[in-house]
């Protein structure tokens, strides 16, 4: 399943570690106007965070961010994507590990495709990262909504320690990589 996208906005799925995470960082973006925490790229349908959380189910945490093109651009996107995590690790984000946490973009169409593909062949011509980039590109086939309590995660659940010692700091970094692009506050 995939969220319908109306005429004048788009959808990207990234999965790159922890969607609590990610969530967090893209939901500050100017121009994406909603993200919704789930797992893509398993052969389980309907799955749950238990089952997910196994490694069994082939499935990785992921976001399904819906965007308004006009005001982001998907290779902006893109380039929060892997300026917000380590694309050089195989199955692993920090202290996350197994194969639902790997690095990987489920493109919705070829221009999605062609953009990821051309953003990995800069970041490795421009010797970005010490290591080879193993983000996977996939197609998206399915894509399953998490359990409620997953949803914006940060926002509901800040006070906790995981927030405080794992995502602020994500969160606060990425304000300083991209202060141009966050959504400006009432």
């Amino acid at each position: 399943m995939t969220l319908p996208a109306p005429e004048s906005t788009d959808i990207a799925t990234f999965g790159s570690g922890c969607f609590w995470c990610t969530e967090a960082v893209f939901l500050e973006l100017d121009g994406v106007q909603s993200v919704v925490s789930g797992y893509s790229g398993g052969a389980r349908e309907n799955p749950s965070y238990q089952e997910v959380c196994t490694g069994k189910t082939g499935h990785a945490e992921v976001i399904q961010i819906r965007f308004d093109p006009a005001r982001i651009s998907f290779d902006t996107l893109l380039a929060v994507f892997f300026q917000t995590h380590d694309p050089t690790t195989i199955n692993r984000q920090g202290n996350d590990v197994g194969s639902q946490y790997r690095s990987v973009i489920f493109f919705h169409n070829a221009d999605q495709r062609q953009r990821a593909e051309q953003a990995i062949q800069e970041l490795t011509e421009q010797q970005k990262f010490d290591s080879p980039i193993v983000t996977e590109i996939s197609p998206l086939i399915n894509f399953y909504p998490a359990e409620d309590f997953h949803q914006n995660y940060f926002a509901c659940h800040g006070h906790e320690p995981y927030c405080s010692l794992v995502i602020r700091p994500k969160v606060e970094k990425f304000r300083t990589t991209f202060p141009d692009q966050l959504k400006k506050q009432p």
